[in-house]
């Protein structure tokens, strides 16, 4: 509570340093969603942080604004706010390897924080402003809950709850001070004002007790806040009629809004020259001449000084004249227009030819295959596979075996995979696109993970056995392919599979 009381009274020291008179206090409250970022070196972790959500709390408080000077954009906004952090764990397990179905925990943290924001805002209108802003924070551990819910495999429940965590800098126990960076920028109207914002922690939030880990703060939410006074008298002060950013008593064009580099006048044009010293003012133009730009009679973007025929709009590569209609190759495309002026084409095609991409001499307008080269009797597709090829392969494919729960092949499978490595020596057309599945047993993004490594194994095998990366394609669709239903164990077994799909192309 020391550190509190000191960071307090900090704060009403810069408060009173700045100008007295030029200064607002405002109630402020929104939610927020908070989570905590870790790196540690738990076993498994790379698998177990996606079991993590964040925790949606809210924030509430008072801040202070305080003008730097009469004339100033910018504000200190210094505050004290109360803030739920923390975060949620959910996960699942499969009860064939595990004695718990479910675990479900709650790690909800209360801090006082005291934000020191440096905040710009920029006028859009008389009664609106924009504002930005950022700057460092400090906070202080309030109050704690952890709670942990357990089902097991036989339906029995467990409640494990801490309504008073430990801290201080031991092991196990979180820290009391925590600090970082935020960033705020929304809208001010009148005494209200909404804002967005975010905070990251720059220190560790919690000392792990047994292992490695970085543990930090992580906010995005959003502030409502209402000013509880009057605008200061300072702030009264200071008038800009047109909303321009520039204070009355220095704009010389005070009823109508302009720039700064005018002094308050306008530049309608953007060209540079005010209004006033402007002969074309809607009209952005040349220095030169007077704020116009230079005369092009016909508008065909060639200058009348440098115009053959300033009567007749043309190109610019003919000197401002117009071209003559020519259609060099007799398609009914002028030149002009026509992508290949010397070769007749087709007016859907800018005068060219049908495209053969596939460069089989099938066009694309009758290959049922534009990207791959084939034959003319199918119509432009590649010749199929023989069946007696595709009939191995699919044998082979159902004697690929991995590990449990791994994508280590097994013995007797690289022999599989030796053979289905010749038949493609002998096809060098064939292509492989390597499927991986599993059963829905287990968590979703763990069976993804693994058939995608299950896939890249068998294609690593093969490049190993001198077949071509760019022969073969490695997917893994989890659970999402079931050939069964999958509730028996034999039908979760089907499931878990390697598909070796052959094509030409």
């Amino acid at each position: 509570m020391k550190k509190l009381c000191n960071i307090v009274a900090l704060v009403c020291c810069l408060a009173t340093f700045t100008h007295a008179q030029q200064y607002r206090v405002a109630m402020v409250a929104g939610p927020h969603q908070s989570k905590i970022t870790e790196e540690s070196d738990k076993p498994g972790w790379s698998t177990d942080k996606n079991n993590f959500s964040p925790r949606t709390g809210v924030h509430f408080g008072i801040i202070a604004n305080l003008s730097l000077n009469a004339k100033s954009t910018f504000f200190f906004q210094p505050g004290i706010l109360y803030y739920n952090k923390g975060r949620k764990y959910a996960a699942r397990f499969d009860t064939a390897v595990s004695q718990v179905l479910s675990v479900k925990s709650y790690e909800h943290l209360n801090y006082l924080e005291l934000p020191l924001n440096l905040v710009y805002k920029f006028n859009l209108s008389k009664s609106a402003k924009f504002i930005i802003g950022a700057g460092p924070y400090l906070s202080f551990f309030y109050t704690g809950k952890l709670k942990t819910e357990t089902i097991s495999k036989t339906g029995i429940y467990t409640l494990d709850e801490n309504k008073d965590p430990g801290v201080g800098s031991a092991p196990g126990k979180y820290n009391v001070m925590d600090y970082g960076v935020n960033g705020l920028a929304g809208f001010e109207f009148g005494r209200v004002f909404l804002t967005a914002n975010y905070s990251q922690g720059l220190n560790d939030l919690y000392n792990p007790d047994g292992y490695n880990a970085t543990l930090k703060h992580q906010v995005m939410g959003i502030t409502l806040g209402v000013y509880v006074d009057k605008l200061a008298s300072g702030e009264k002060a200071v008038s800009d009629k047109d909303g321009d950013g520039v204070f009355d008593k220095e704009d010389k064009c005070p009823d109508v809004k302009g720039i700064a580099k005018f002094k308050g006048c306008p530049d309608t044009d953007g060209d540079g020259l005010q209004d006033s010293e402007d002969k074309c003012p809607g009209e952005a133009g040349m220095l030169s001449n007077a704020g116009c730009p230079p005369a092009d009679k016909d508008k065909d973007g060639v200058l009348d000084k440098d115009d053959k025929c300033p009567d007749v709009a043309g190109v610019k590569d003919n000197k401002g004249c117009p071209l003559a209609e020519k259609d060099s190759d007799k398609d009914g495309i002028i030149d002009t227009e026509d992508t290949c002026p010397n070769i007749a084409g087709l007016a859907r095609f800018n005068g060219c030819p049908v495209p053969d991409t596939d460069g089989d001499g099938i066009n694309d307008d009758e290959d049922k295959c534009p990207t791959a080269k084939g034959l003319k009797a199918r119509n432009g597709c590649p010749e199929e596979v023989k069946k007696e090829i595709v009939e191995k392969v699919n044998y082979a494919a159902r004697r690929i075996n991995f590990a449990q729960g791994k994508d280590d092949l097994l013995p007797g499978s690289q022999k599989v995979l030796d053979d289905v490595a010749a038949i493609l020596k002998k096809n060098p057309t064939i292509k492989v696109a390597i499927e991986g599945h599993t059963s829905g047993d287990a968590i979703y993004d763990a069976n993804m993970k693994l058939s995608q490594d299950r896939a890249d194994k068998v294609k690593a095998y093969l490049v190993l056995k001198g077949i071509s990366s760019s022969r073969l394609s490695a997917q893994g669709f989890g659970p999402n392919k079931p050939l069964t239903k999958g509730i028996t164990e034999a039908e979760k077994a089907k499931n878990r599979r390697v598909e070796l799909k052959l094509s030409n192309q």
